[in-house]
């Protein structure tokens, strides 16, 4: 081989190498770029879920006090729990699915929150709620392990029969079974579970009257307010009399 050949195959080899080098660079540095873009995003994305989550737990075990108002406290709850979800699997995602898929993960993710709040706030208030918590937390065991299933790309529907789908029914069973009887021992106990202040504002109201007309007993039974009308008036007829 010649030496112009040489040259040729030099510069050939060695010029295009900085451009190789160049692209791969700045593709490393959008990278980075939008990692830290994304960072203001996915993480009002993570908090929504445990946010969501939050207040459906507890709208959904202290409905029965104020149905209106946790009525709404349940929807605020799902709504937030669902903006997180569209926010984590379809805006920060690379793949974004179709439209099936995308309708399939909103109800799933709906049924997911639903599920979570169902056993979190059972477990939570299972003092003040027993008889809606027993049943509250195998139900939304088995209400959060079918949505998971439904939503997760990666998890086959049918994986809900499973033995793992088994273990989780078992174990919801067990559960109501279990949480049934300690919540009958703890309504049949005196005190025994409360329900934030309800139980105790009738007997605040019963002693009221009892307490009230104590205070105005005091005058009347003593003997000075009478004895004041009476001196006066036998003054006063003292006076004018013939």
């Amino acid at each position: 081989m010649t030496s112009p050949q040489l040259l040729d195959a030099r510069t050939a080899d060695t010029s295009p190498g900085s451009p190789a080098t160049g692209r791969a660079a700045r593709r490393k540095q959008h990278a980075g770029m939008a990692r830290k873009r994304s960072l203001a995003a996915r993480y009002p994305g993570y908090v929504g879920y445990f946010v969501g989550a939050g207040l459906i737990s507890g709208a959904v075990v202290h409905h029965p006090l104020d149905p209106d108002r946790y009525t709404r406290i349940a929807g605020y709850g799902a709504f937030v729990f669902l903006a997180a979800t569209i926010l984590n699997e379809f805006v920060l995602t690379r793949e974004r699915p179709g439209l099936s898929r995308m309708l399939l993960v909103i109800g799933a993710s709906l049924l997911l929150s639903f599920g979570i709040g169902m056993l979190s706030g059972g477990l939570q208030h299972f003092d003040d709620f027993p008889a809606r918590g027993a049943v509250l937390v195998p139900a939304g065991l088995v209400v959060s392990f079918v949505a998971y299933v439904i939503k997760d790309a990666d998890t086959p529907t049918r994986r809900i029969f499973s033995l793992v789908g088994l273990a989780v029914l078992v174990t919801a069973t067990l559960a109501f079974l279990g949480l049934r009887e300690v919540a009958a021992s703890m309504e049949s106990t005196p005190g025994g579970g409360h329900s934030h202040g309800t139980a105790e504002e009738p007997a605040a109201d019963d002693h009221a009257p009892a307490t009230g007309p104590a205070s105005p007993a005091a005058p009347t039974s003593g003997a000075s307010p009478t004895a004041r009308p009476t001196a006066s008036a036998t003054a006063h007829n003292d006076g004018h009399t013939h």
